[in-house]
């Protein structure tokens, strides 16, 4: 198999869902039922493979980690559910607002202004 085949970039790729349910909650350390339920709360939405088998990425098993590991601590799966996407909103406009930030200061530099 070549390296430059299009699969080799799929299992770099963080939003491949290439692992199963069965083999996503082994390697959580958890139950499908548990993958259902924060599927549930929406906290993430696995992709469905041609015969309709839920499929998990790497990044949804992160996603995914960071609840169990709230729940573990006795936060109800709701709640642990909210938390983590809060904390990715939160993640991400904190990027946005340091790109602007940036982006700002670069634009004050050109026109002779000095940054502050």
């Amino acid at each position: 198999m070549a390296a430059d085949t299009p699969l080799n970039g799929r299992l770099d790729d963080d939003d491949y869902p290439a692992y199963t349910m069965g083999r996503a909650a082994e390697m959580l350390g958890t139950t499908p039922a548990f993958l259902r339920a924060i599927g549930e709360a929406r906290l993430i939405t696995p992709l469905r493979s041609e015969g309709g088998h839920r499929r998990y990425s790497r990044y949804q098993l992160r996603i995914a980690a960071r609840a169990r590991e709230l729940v573990d601590r006795g936060t109800p799966i709701e709640a642990a559910c909210r938390i983590v996407i809060l904390e990715d909103q939160l993640e991400e406009a904190q990027r946005i607002n340091a790109e602007y930030r940036r982006a700002a200061n670069e634009a004050s530099g050109r026109s002779g202004h000095p940054s502050s």
